[in-house]
C-alpha cells in the first residue's frame, strides 16, 4: 500500500509538506503507444472564455489513454506495470492482453504485478474486472462506472473512489456513491470490481505555493480585499462584512450554497436521495 513521507522542517515548505513515497510504481517510463499530447488552455474553452478561473501554466504534460470502456471481452490480461498519471489522482495499471494490445486501466487497491483481469460476463468478481452491473452481486464496491451503456466509465474514478451496489430492480441497480447519493443506473451499464488505489492521496499536502503552480494553479484573492470597482464584496474600512445577504461571485451570481443543478434534468428522476446535507 502507498504511504506518505514526510519531511524534516529545513525550511517553512518542507515542515508542513507531505508527498507519496511511490513505492508501488513500477514504471520506469509510460507506454508510448498510449501517450497523446496535451496542450494548454489556461482555463478556457474552445471559444477562448475563461470558464474555470485561477488555471494557467504549470509543467508540460501528456494524456495517458485509460481504457475506460473495458470492451476486449473473454480475453485475459496481465498487469505488467503500475504507473503514475500527471492527470489524476489514481495510479495506473499497464495490461498486456493474450491477443497483443495493451491498455492502461485505473489501479484498485489489491491489485499487483502479475495479477490476470478480465472483462465480460465469465469475468470473476475480483479487483480490476470489468462486468455489467446486473453481474456483479449486491454490495459489492465497484468503481469507474458508465451512466449508459457503452459511453464509458463516467463515475467513481478518482483515488479512493468506492461505490457500493445497493439493490437491483427491474433493469435498474441502486448505487450508493461516495456523497451518500443513492441513484439508480441500468443494469447493462458495466463496472470495474473493488476501490479505486492510491488511499493516501487526500493525506498530501503541498507545503508551498510553488508546487501549487506546478500543478497549474494560478493565485487565487479574496473579493473583501479587492476595490468595489473589482468585486461586489469589495470596499469599506478595515475588515469589512461583505454588505449583502450572501455571498456572491464577482459577476453578482450568488454563490456558496446556491443550488446550481437544473430542476427539470432528465436523470433527476434516477435520483433517490441527495447527498448527505451539510
Amino acid at each position: 500500500m502507498p504511504m506518505i513521507k514526510t519531511f524534516n522542517p529545513t525550511s517553512a515548505s518542507r515542515r508542513h509538506m507531505a508527498t507519496p513515497d511511490f513505492a508501488q510504481l513500477t514504471a520506469k517510463k509510460p507506454e508510448k503507444s498510449l501517450l497523446e499530447g496535451q496542450g494548454s488552455h489556461g482555463g478556457r474553452n474552445n471559444q477562448g472564455r475563461m470558464t474555470t478561473r485561477h488555471r494557467g501554466g504549470g509543467h508540460k504534460r501528456q494524456y495517458r489513454l485509460v481504457d475506460f470502456k473495458r470492451k476486449n471481452d473473454g480475453v485475459p490480461g496481465v498487469v505488467k506495470e503500475m504507473a503514475y498519471d500527471p492527470n489524476r489522482s489514481a495510479r495506473l495499471a499497464l495490461i498486456a492482453y493474450a491477443d497483443g494490445a495493451k491498455a492502461y486501466i485505473l489501479a484498485p487497491v489489491g491489485l499487483k504485478l502479475g495479477d490476470t483481469v478480465m472483462s465480460g460476463p465469465t469475468a470473476e468478481i475480483r479487483p480490476g474486472n470489468a462486468l455489467a452491473l446486473k453481474d456483479i452481486p449486491v454490495g459489492t464496491q465497484v468503481h469507474a462506472i458508465e451512466l449508459a451503456p457503452g459511453r464509458g466509465a463516467q463515475m467513481a474514478r478518482s483515488a479512493g473512489a468506492a461505490v457500493q451496489i445497493m439493490a437491483k430492480d427491474q433493469g435498474l441497480v441502486l448505487l450508493r456513491l461516495p456523497s451518500g447519493e443513492q441513484r439508480y443506473v441500468l443494469e447493462t451499464c458495466r463496472a470495474v470490481v473493488g476501490q479505486v488505489g492510491n488511499l493516501e492521496h487526500e493525506n498530501e499536502a503541498h507545503g508551498k505555493a510553488g508546487r501549487r503552480r506546478w500543478l497549474g494553479w494560478r493565485p487565487s484573492v479574496r473579493g473583501v480585499v479587492m476595490n468595489p470597482v473589482d468585486h461586489p464584496h469589495g470596499g469599506g474600512e478595515g475588515k469589512s462584512p461583505i454588505g449583502r445577504p450572501s455571498p456572491v461571485s464577482p459577476w453578482g451570481k450568488p454563490t456558496m450554497g446556491k443550488v446550481t443543478r437544473k430542476h427539470k434534468k432528465a436523470s433527476s428522476r434516477l435520483i433517490v436521495s441527495r447527498r448527505k446535507k451539510r
